[in-house]
């Protein structure tokens, strides 16, 4: 039997939640909320669900699953709202505003049973889980992530907007303790920063620079993997991954470049590229259906979002000045 779903939220992201729920078998989209009355009738009629204007007009349809892709200050009392009724929730990244309401949400999923997936969308990339097949130990991690200015989610930064995409994926490549964290970022088009550049440390050894711009003209969403047999480039839009690898002996014919000893070989690995909001959004029905734990947890969100908030802070420090 198809999942009872629903969209809080239908604006730039949100949309796209609605198509696939549509899309999907496992799905039964119930409706969509949005503060936007007209825009709640245009997705509505699209996908072929009702509108709704609020969150317990959805609740009394009896969703059971729903995705939360409001603006970040409205996360925690939505989320909170649908826990509380049962319902399973897949919540936009950053889980929250803050620390306590992360905790919060956490908690209270823990306590009435229910799944809480954040929507750290990169996991779900086919290029990522290439690169997790791939990974032994990082030594050094460059992420760039850069795009135009688009007049939305200004109630946030940068770091917290883009940013957080890379910092979910590194905790996650790493998983090491972070011992220090460098922060620096200006804001240019908006209050908050649009450009920031980040540098932390793992306890075991690793280095990880990040940079983010909302201010670029064009896209770029790529991270680099330094280990000691090999470096890895994953571009995120294009779903590829280069993989450069040491090697002991004599280099092939083609293919190869000797030095001394040893050779160097480059190679594109194949990936079949494929729906990221799709997979993520039919993982998260299949954690509703089995109860198994999802891929991004809540503590996974909060783990992200405390060390976005600490590069945030180094950087509004530093505005200050």
């Amino acid at each position: 039997m198809a999942i009872r779903t629903g969209v809080i939220g239908v604006g730039n992201l949100g949309q796209h939640h609605a198509r696939v729920y549509h899309d999907l078998k496992e799905s039964e989209l119930v409706g969509v909320v949005d503060s936007d009355a007209d825009r709640a009738k245009e997705i509505a009629k699209k996908t072929k669900s009702k509108p709704f204007a609020d969150v317990d007009g959805l609740l009394q349809a009896g969703v059971q699953a729903v995705s939360v892709a409001v603006p970040t200050p409205l996360h925690h009392a939505v989320t909170t709202r649908l826990l509380e009724a049962g319902v399973h929730v897949l919540l936009e990244k950053p889980i929250a505003s803050t620390l306590q309401e992360a905790d919060s949400l956490t908690a209270l999923a823990a306590g009435k049973n229910v799944i809480l997936q954040i929507g750290h969308i990169e996991r779900f990339n086919q290029a990522v889980e290439a690169l997790h097949a791939l990974k032994t130990v990082p030594r050094f991690i460059e992420a760039h992530r850069m795009g135009p200015f688009a007049a939305r989610n200004l109630d946030t930064g940068v770091v917290l907007d883009l940013m957080i995409h890379d910092i979910d994926i590194i905790l996650n490549l790493v998983e090491s303790k972070v011992v220090s964290v460098e922060g620096v970022g200006i804001p240019v088009l908006s209050p908050t920063e649009d450009i920031a550049n980040a540098r932390i440390k793992f306890e075991s050894g690793c280095i990880a620079n990040l940079t983010a711009s909302r201010i670029s003209p064009e896209k770029m969403r790529k991270i680099r993997v330094f280990q000691e047999d090999a470096y890895l480039s994953i571009d995120y839009m294009a779903q590829g991954v280069e993989l450069v690898r040491k090697k002991t002996g004599k280099a092939p014919l083609l293919g190869g470049m000797q030095f001394g000893d040893v050779y160097i070989t480059r190679e594109k690995m194949p990936i079949e590229k494929g729906d990221s909001l799709e997979k993520e959004i039919g993982d998260f029905l299949e954690c509703v259906s089995t109860g198994r734990k999802p891929r991004v947890t809540g503590e996974h969100g909060r783990e992200a979002l405390a060390l976005a908030l600490e590069i945030t802070e180094q950087i509004r420090k530093q505005v200050k000045r």
